[in-house]
């Protein structure tokens, strides 16, 4: 893996400053006798924590003095610090942008305010991980969803739950871009479909495997889906029947990953482990362009492409609202930005480590990052070029949300935190 491009010097690496051991030496070795005399009076659990703390503390000094140098910078204006495990989604509320729902591992999830981190209610009976939380389009409901497949969903404003329901293990959750309508996948391969409160029901069966991703169409009428076994179908979400279906040559050589949907709704972008991304015409369910990463030169320790290949995927995907571009993100780091007009690829923007999520800023040609190093990275698309990265967490970003104006960005990490970062444009 090429190292990615770097905008001046950073930070010393730990263990850039070389540690000395001064040994004092003797008048000369010690008569046999006097040693094993000495060894009498050595009491050995003393010398192992003795042993022990000098390791320590010789560890303190190799990752930074005192006053801090070598910590983790942090660029955050907010931190939420109430989980107790990895915090696993982040959503905001699409109407006002000032709340936050996140969800963990500790079977958690909270709703709280961006501007001061104050908590507003605890979305409390999960007995599972919450992998998916998030707001109705007019942020008047919250759902949450944990592994084990138990949906609950709160009104917002009297901070009381109004439903629940249980399905499978559950895979995604999204709420429909214009009704208070809750849809899932899960791993037996269903699509559910909620009136909320109401809990009138419909399923979308897929093939006996898991619908491991999925999102509605702006129009509010079709979903796309996409399965374990590669296939991706595109539902009339009020017949309940598919539209199309891509499977074998035209679907993905592995398990799909992610989808999306440009801003009227006429093409799709697929994801999968196979490293493929794939534009549809939602009309016609045709394929109507594949895009692959070229491969990079092999990293160290890795005898040839095939086993790069296969420790790479494709992670997230988008589009540009503004130009004809699609930014895909891969597992091995690199940021690829492929021109949708000619096919080609535009630029590779290379990152120290996997790419977990991507989002575009809306009305800019600008892509925000979150990767497996800890740090989120502004993009300029037109010119491949890094504008700006914020840290602050010590683990990995595990989600990321993104505000309409583009002025925040909330994190997520397996650092037990969830952060507010303020974003500086220069062009703003």
């Amino acid at each position: 893996m090429e190292p990615p491009p770097q905008d001046g010097p950073g930070p010393a690496a730990p263990g850039d400053e070389e540690l000395i051991e001064v040994v004092e030496l003797g008048p000369g070795p010690p008569h046999p006798d006097e040693l094993a005399q000495e060894m009498e009076d050595v009491d050995f659990e003393e010398e192992e924590e003795e042993d022990e703390e000098e390791e320590e503390e010789e560890e303190e000094e190799a990752w930074g003095d005192e006053d801090g140098a070598g910590e983790t910078p942090d660029d955050s204006e907010l931190t939420f610090a109430r989980h107790s495990a990895s915090v696993f989604c982040v959503s905001l509320d699409p109407k006002t942008n000032a709340l936050a729902v996140t969800g963990g591992e500790d079977d958690k999830a909270f709703v709280w305010r961006l501007s001061d981190g104050e908590l507003l209610f605890e979305c409390t009976g999960h007995k599972d991980s919450v992998t998916c939380a998030g707001f109705s389009h007019d942020s008047t409901l919250v759902a949450t969803g944990d592994m084990s497949g138990l949906l609950k969903v709160w009104r917002v404003e009297t901070k009381e739950e109004v439903w629940s329901f249980e399905v499978g293990d559950l895979e995604w959750m999204e709420w429909h871009p214009r009704a208070p309508i809750l849809l899932a996948g899960t791993a037996d391969g269903n699509t559910w479909m909620w009136k909320v409160p109401s809990g009138d029901c419909r399923t979308f069966p897929g093939p006996s495997c898991p619908a491991t991703c999925g999102h509605v169409l702006p129009d509010g009428k079709k979903a796309v889906v996409g399965y374990e076994d590669g296939s991706v179908r595109l539902w009339d979400l009020k017949q309940g029947s598919p539209l199309h279906v891509l499977k074998g040559a035209e679907g993905h050589q592995g398990p799909l990953t992610c989808v999306a949907a440009n801003q009227d709704g006429s093409l799709v972008l697929t994801g999968s482990v196979d490293c493929q991304a794939k534009l549809v015409s939602a009309a016609t369910g045709k394929v109507v362009g594949a895009f692959r990463p070229e491969p990079a030169a092999p990293a160290p320790g890795l005898g040839d492409e095939e086993e790069e290949s296969e420790s790479n995927s494709v992670e997230s995907l988008g589009f540009c609202s503004v130009l004809p571009l699609a930014a895909v993100g891969y597992l091995d780091g690199t940021l690829a930005i492929y021109d949708l007009s000619t096919q080609s690829l535009r630029h590779r923007c290379r990152h120290e480590s996997g790419i977990v999520q991507l989002l575009w800023e809306e009305g800019a040609a600008v892509v925000y990052t979150c990767s497996l190093d800890g740090a989120v990275r502004l993009w300029d698309a037109r010119a491949g070029r890094l504008l700006n990265d914020y840290r602050g967490h010590t683990a990995e970003i595990l989600d990321f949300a993104l505000s309409k104006d583009a002025s925040l960005v909330v994190t997520t990490s397996g650092d037990h935190k969830a952060k507010v970062f303020c974003v500086q444009r220069p062009d703003r």
